[in-house]
């Protein structure tokens, strides 16, 4: 009312329609005045003669004359120049709600009325606060879609919700088709569904604290894996690095202690060939004087010389050697071999392919498996928070983009990396599996079922068992036991089932190379009741994991 008041004169003067100063301006019965193509247009649109401020209805159809005198003030006004415009924000823009009296370029709307049922901008409101007969209309905030409150059957507001049907009605359909319903006022029922809202609000405020606590956890192991696998790097090279120079040391005294015994044993051989030189050199000395004695025709003298050339001096050594000299080259080389192949097998097997053998050591690697409901297939009953699955051809489960449609298998909700063990209680016959996420889900074909395909590997329990990966099947013979472990080291890619009793059986073992994280799988086929249960991880000691310390755990089935 004050801003009504306060309003600068040029404001008086425009059309209350197109918002601009008056063209031609006609004063209509009820006193307010409108440019007289804007009242023409308003009329002859709605077929109803009123007035768009007040709505005061005239009959029969008004004759307009024009009012000189407005005429008058509004060309004084131009030549004055004050000519404001509404501010460009005023004006609805993409998004925002219309007002509906508007003509031309429409303002945006300030509140909307439930029992006009239209929406209006500042200017256009006025009447509902200046007319005692808008006092009792319901003004809200302006909103689009303003029919939608609008009963389609009998065109009144609907005011009332049926709690019977969860719907909003008008009054008309409180004694038609909503007669002897549970209702209350929409008014009412908005207040129970805010307290709701409330809950709900805080409900969700409470899972969005939880998340970002995961998160920070989750954000904090990734950190910590991060550093760990760092440290990991950082301590191998240093321990290779220390090696290769162990290594180097090691080949330089071998390549040293080779070297001197080749120039010991060269030495020597070089001394047995001047000894041979030496030999050789006297013994053809006499063989000179031998032939000159044997020319001799002085039987005196060959008979007092012979004696001296018949006895032969000098070495009869042998350089042949009475053992294999060479023997020394190929016992540093098997040596050396042998150093070789040692720790090639210590890098690989020991370091690379370590696999635990006990069920202690397997069970420093239990996760903890649970099922994910919504990719239970046919006949799947899930229970023991999601960690046993039992046969029942009763039961039917609603549609999901995740459900195996036409197979009686179910997936687990966590994805498995790194090494992992878990243990299986199986009742009668089963598959045991573990596939990739991306298996097909919908459809009857091999895509879909463990063990058809290149994404799933499967082991099946029944009389006996058997390994199966993409149709291809390999026959175990070993003892029945109705506990399966399954050990996977998806790194290394290893993936292996063992028949678990008093002891550790291993049944099958895989070695490939896995492209996606893969996730436990059962598939079950024979008669109601059948189940697969998977045990729980408990420390065996109550205080669990205390100061970075695992201690001992343990598989429980309850």
């Amino acid at each position: 009312m004050a801003q009504q008041r306060n309003e600068a004169p040029e404001v008086k003067l425009r059309c209350s329609i197109c918002l601009d100063l008056l063209k031609d301006p006609v004063t209509i019965p009820c006193g307010h005045s409108y440019c007289m193509s804007c009242i023409k247009t308003s009329w002859d649109q709605r077929g109803i003669y009123s007035c768009p401020l007040c709505r005061e209805t005239f009959s029969p159809r008004p004759v307009l004359v024009k009012n000189t005198i407005l005429a008058d003030l509004v060309e004084e006004l131009k030549k004055t120049g004050h000519q404001t415009a509404p501010a460009d924000h005023c004006y609805a823009r993409s998004g925002d709600v219309a007002c509906d009296v508007c003509t031309g370029r429409k303002l945006k709307a300030f509140r909307s009325c439930l029992d006009c049922r239209a929406s209006y901008c500042e200017q256009h409101l006025q009447p509902h606060y200046q007319s005692a007969a808008f006092k009792k209309h319901k003004l809200v905030e302006a909103f689009g879609n303003l029919q939608e409150s609008i009963c389609s059957h009998h065109g009144e507001v609907m005011k009332i919700f049926c709690r019977t049907d969860q719907q909003c009605i008008c009054y008309l359909c409180l004694m038609d088709k909503h007669k002897g319903h549970d209702t209350v006022s929409a008014a009412a029922e908005r207040t129970e569904k805010q307290n709701e809202l409330g809950e709900i609000w805080q409900n969700i405020q409470q899972r969005i604290q939880r998340r970002e606590q995961d998160a920070k956890l989750l954000q904090k192991e990734m950190e910590t894996i991060n550093n760990s696998a760092d440290k990991a790097v950082e301590d191998s090279e240093k321990i290779f690095t220390e090696l290769i120079r162990v290594i180097e040391k090691r080949s330089s005294e071998v390549k040293e202690q080779i070297r001197s015994w080749q120039k010991i044993e060269v030495s020597r051989v070089k001394e047995l060939q001047e000894k041979l030189d030496q030999e050789n050199a006297y013994m053809i000395m006499k063989e000179a004087d031998l032939e000159e004695l044997s020319r001799s025709e002085d039987h005196t003298k060959f008979l007092q010389i012979f004696p001296s050339l018949s006895i032969l001096t000098g070495s009869t050594y042998s350089p042949l050697p009475k053992t294999n000299r060479l023997r020394y080259y190929k016992d540093v080389m098997a040596a050396v071999t042998a150093a070789k192949e040692k720790m090639q097998k210590i890098l690989t097997e020991k370091l690379l392919l370590a696999e635990p053998t006990t069920r202690g050591e397997f069970l420093q690697y239990s996760c903890q498996i649970t099922m994910d409901p919504n990719t239970a297939g046919t006949w799947l009953v899930l229970s023991d928070e999601n960690r046993k699955i039992t046969f029942n051809k009763n039961v039917i489960h609603p549609k999901h983009p995740d459900r195996f449609e036409y197979s009686p298998q179910v997936l687990s909700k966590e994805g498995l990396t790194g090494r992992c063990y878990w243990e299986m209680e199986i009742s009668r016959d089963a598959k045991v599996a573990v596939a990739y996420k991306s298996i097909g889900r919908s459809g009857e074909s091999n895509a879909c079922f463990f063990g058809q395909n290149k994404k799933s590997w499967v082991l099946r329990c029944d009389d006996s068992y058997t390994f199966i990966h993409d149709g291809d099947h390999t026959f175990i013979s070993a003892p029945k036991s109705s506990r399966i472990g399954v050990y996977l080291d998806h790194s290394a890619g290893t993936l292996a089932f063992f028949s678990v009793s008093e002891t550790m059986t291993l049944l099958h073992r895989v070695q490939t190379t896995f492209t996606e994280p893969l996730y436990a799988g059962v598939f079950l086929s024979g008669s109601d009741g059948d189940a697969v249960e998977f045990g729980r991880v408990v420390p065996s000691e109550p205080y669990g994991i205390v100061d970075d310390v695992t201690h001992d755990l343990q598989l429980i089935f309850i």
